[in-house]
């Protein structure tokens, strides 16, 4: 029973056009921070870390498969009780970023953790040392064990990088005043800028937004502004990257690692060449895609070149309405129900039960995401929700994840989590959804263009930009690897993919070339970005599968969400007769979007 349903009043805020926006009832985790639960956890943590140590480090060669598994389910205890804690004090935090109490108590947390949790670094490393034969003979015994095997083969990836017990005791607790720290010093700087644009005092995600306003004036206004304030504060971004950059760097190169992308091609259970095969064919397509569909939005918007104001802007016909929350709420819940039943009755509860946090408020971070936390308990989404059409597109998006994320609970902590390249796969698909059933419903060519259009730029950002973004780490992280960069050396290597990315259509203003700075991905996921053309791709040749009427095709989508990550790419996309690893793959998600650009092309005829 969730108790202290509370409901943020839009209006306080000056947003009262969407009605009431939802806040986050966080209960379900901890009542607060002084919860008797907590401190019952945070002990029995303390107690289980320990004795599993005690009972463990040294003697998992001795264990046979029961011991093994006893040890493994033990394991996952831990990592739910920790997993809850972390999960309750970082969304309390992202609430107000500028609470320094939330921002102390997420930090409190994390350092006990970190002390708890430092006698289990010898689990994985000594895991990888296991005989591969011995452990081979013991999963063969025992069918539970057996399930695990994704687990086993993802921690034996890491067997080739790992480095010596103390080491990596000694990373596991420095952590929190290594990249954490500087993670959290970005979020916090971020959060606290404040744009100034027509009168009023607006922080980063409100100031954003404006970028996408039909009056040409305000656009431009506003992105001068954001450049203003980034270029105030490019000199500490550029140490934030500096060092994280740096650190990254060393850590690989005591791991062995062979490229800065191997850690995360490693996470992600993808191998590194069907990750080129994906940039290869975006970059190749670059021309077809975006340089084509902005030079023919230049043309609607009587413009001979674009300036950066421009890329998000609406269509000249397109009606500037905004859209409030109920009507936000029944387009995606409608199309959720057409697709399946049974999906719109999971996404239900994060509209009534407090799962979603949508206003924009002053400190709350800026973005949407969707929080797993632990597989005993429930995710939780936030938005920044302002009632622009894209803002109903990121609801169906991060709605999708939080489908996912209930669906690939019952898989258990350490086998629910999806690695980041599929991880996305149920958020574009709700996004699609969505889309096709706002399309169908068209009543006039001029409606249809102006939704075409729309979902045209939606894709675009979602696969070519993160390309180039993926491009931009990865000549960020190379660059980094000769010396410290300057912040002028960082902005022309974001420079220089920002045109080739966007097309000849565009004039670059000056201070865009600070535009970096403030792109969380970077900080706080290194090369995480190729995920989101990854998610798009596999949609889009997901969808020309579903369109195609295969009769079980629910079902088989259902079960490939539910296998969270216990399964390989190849094995869940196979009964869909897609293979990822085929560069040909590729073209098919990207030929979606170049079809939408020529019906939009002949509707110019």
């Amino acid at each position: 029973m969730l108790k202290n349903k509370r409901v943020f009043d839009a209006t306080a805020q000056g947003a009262g056009a969407f009605g009431n926006l939802p806040e986050w009832d966080l209960s379900d985790l901890y009542t607060g921070e002084d919860a008797p639960e907590l401190h019952h956890d945070l002990e029995w943590l303390k107690s289980s870390c320990k004795s599993f140590s005690n009972d463990y480090e040294g003697k998992l060669t001795l264990l046979n498969a029961s011991g093994l598994l006893e040890a493994v389910q033990r394991y996952e205890a831990i990592d739910v009780v920790a997993g809850r804690i972390m999960s309750f004090a970082g969304l309390r935090y992202y609430q107000l970023t500028s609470d320094p109490l939330r921002a102390k108590f997420m930090s409190d947390m994390q350092d006990k953790l970190t002390t708890f949790t430092t006698p289990l670094v010898f689990y994985g490393l000594e895991f990888n040392r296991l005989d591969e034969e011995a452990l081979a003979n013991l999963i063969n015994q025992n069918s539970d064990l057996a399930r695990y095997r994704p687990v086993f083969d993802r921690m034996r990836a890491m067997k080739p990088y790992q480095l010596s017990d103390e080491l990596e005791k000694f990373l596991h607790d420095q952590s929190v005043v290594g990249a954490a720290a500087w993670n959290r010093l970005f979020d916090e700087t971020v959060a606290s800028l404040v744009f100034y644009i027509d009168g009023e005092e607006l922080p980063l995600e409100a100031a954003a937004n404006k970028l996408s306003e039909q009056d040409r004036d305000t656009r431009e206004s506003a992105a001068r502004e954001i450049a203003r304030v980034l270029r105030e504060n490019t000199s500490l971004f550029a140490r934030v990257h500096n060092t994280l950059a740096k650190e990254k760097e060393i850590e690989d190169r005591w791991r062995k690692m062979p490229t800065p992308q191997t850690g995360r091609h490693l996470s992600n259970h993808v191998e590194a060449e069907v990750v080129e095969a994906l940039r290869n064919a975006v970059v190749a397509a670059y021309p077809r895609l975006s340089h084509r569909y902005y030079a023919l939005k230049a043309k609607w918007m009587g413009l001979q070149t674009m300036q950066v104001w421009d890329r998000n802007a609406p269509l000249p016909i397109e009606d500037s309405k905004l859209v409030d929350w109920a009507t936000a709420q029944e387009m995606v819940l409608s199309a959720y129900e057409e697709f399946s039943p049974q999906m719109a009755q999971i996404a239900k509860p994060f509209f009534t039960e407090g799962w979603i946090d949508a206003a924009v408020k002053p400190g709350k971070a800026p973005g949407a995401f969707a929080h797993p936390t632990v597989t005993t308990v429930h995710p939780y989404v936030m938005l920044n929700y302002l009632g622009k059409p894209r803002d109903v597109m990121t609801l169906a998006h991060e709605l999708g994840h939080g489908v996912h994320q209930v669906l690939a609970a019952g898989q258990g902590e350490l086998l629910s989590s999806t690695p980041l390249t599929l991880a996305e796969t149920a958020s574009v698909f709700g996004e699609m959804l969505t889309f096709r059933k706002l399309l169908a419903a068209a009543k006039t060519q001029q409606e249809r263009k102006v939704l075409l259009a729309g979902k045209v730029e939606d894709m675009i950002n979602t696969v070519v930009r993160q390309i180039a973004f993926y491009d931009f780490e990865c000549k960020l992280h190379a660059a980094r690897a000769d010396g410290e960069l300057t912040p002028d050396q960082i902005n022309e290597i974001w420079m220089s993919v920002q045109g080739e990315s966007l097309g000849p259509v565009f004039e670059f203003m000056d201070g865009y070339e600070t535009f970096w700075s403030y792109i969380p991905h970077f900080v706080h996921s290194p090369f995480y970005v190729y995920a989101y053309a990854f998610g798009d791709g596999l949609v889009n040749a997901l969808y020309a599968v579903y369109e195609e009427g295969d009769p079980n095709f629910q079902e088989k989508y259902f079960d490939m969400l539910r296998a969270g990550g216990s399964k390989h790419h190849k094995e869940l996309l196979k009964p869909f007769g897609l293979d990822a690893s085929d560069p040909a793959f590729w073209d098919k998600g990207l030929s979606m979007i170049s079809a939408m650009i020529d019906e939009l092309e002949a509707m110019e005829n």
